[in-house]
């Protein structure tokens, strides 16, 4: 083990600037193939990606609207059942419908190719960390892909069609009609979309850093009640302006923090674990 790490040690040491910046120019190429062999593919793909996906939020029998109609029938409570949407989506710019086209395609093949994206940037770091970091890092790629993919479905089924709702029935004076353009549409989707997948990597990020020693699970712990500020206010700024939104982009913010926290805690007391076996080890050798 210590001769492997001595020669990935060496390895490391023997690539000059230049070779890590040809290294890195070519990950950042297969990245660049990967997102846009997805986005072509969406691109060719409109009536799905477009007419059933981006789209897809803003109609009646959306999924997340027929659901809750059937919630709101077995509790019987018909203020869940959204069974409107009153706005028109329309182009009021003669490149409106195509530079939408392109941009929801990016988009998509921005998250369809995320996993392999993070594979590429895990490439580029991990000979740069020792055996033993790569070890404790080991399935980061599936992780961050899995909550990704966790925030982008939350994004997209629960936080986007409620902001939605919320937005298209708001309204000032009865006479003025919601009529949204396609660009604020598929950017406001986008975002709530991407933000979301963004949130869901909190368990990630203090894994890493706890790993790192940065922050402790006592420190966490000392500092929730500023966390919780710090994420209402972040759902505030990513959500609406409805407090339904907020909330729900708020707990299960929440419920990660506090998974990160047990994280933290796992990672310390292996970390005391190691540290005790190392001083019996020592002990002996003595």
């Amino acid at each position: 083990m210590a001769l492997d790490q001595y020669k990935e040690e060496e390895e490391e040491e023997g690539m000059s600037f230049l070779d890590h910046l040809e290294q890195l120019r070519w990950h950042l190429l297969r990245s660049v193939s990967a997102v846009m062999i997805f986005t072509v593919a969406a691109f060719l793909a409109k009536s799905i990606v477009f007419g059933k996906i981006i789209l897809g939020p803003s109609r009646i029998d959306f999924f997340t609207y027929r659901v809750l109609c059937q919630v709101s029938d077995f509790l019987s409570l018909p203020a869940l059942c959204i069974e409107q949407l009153p706005f028109t989506i329309q182009s009021r710019q003669m490149t409106g419908q195509f530079s939408m086209h392109i941009t929801s395609s990016l988009v998509v093949g921005l998250i369809a190719s995320f996993p392999y994206l993070f594979w590429e940037v895990w490439k580029f770091i991990a000979p740069g960390l020792y055996s033993k970091e790569r070890q404790a890092a080991r399935g980061a790629v599936f992780f961050v892909s899995l909550l990704f993919f966790a925030g982008t479905l939350f994004g997209y089924y629960i936080l986007a069609p409620l902001s939605i709702n919320f937005l298209s029935n708001y309204q000032l004076d009865p006479s003025i009609l919601n009529e949204f353009d396609i660009t604020s549409y598929v950017s406001t989707l986008s975002m709530l979309v991407l933000a979301s997948a963004i949130m869901f990597q909190l368990p990630v990020v203090i894994y890493f850093l706890s790993m790192s020693g940065l922050v402790t699970a006592a420190m966490l712990k000392a500092y929730r009640r500023h966390s919780i500020v710090v994420i209402l206010i972040l759902a505030a700024v990513i959500t609406p302006p409805d407090v339904i939104s907020q909330i729900l982009i708020a707990m299960p913010i929440l419920v990660l923090y506090e998974a990160g926290i047990q994280i933290a805690k796992r990672l310390e007391k292996k970390r005391a674990e190691k540290e005790l076996e190392d001083n019996l080890k020592y002990k002996d050798n003595e």
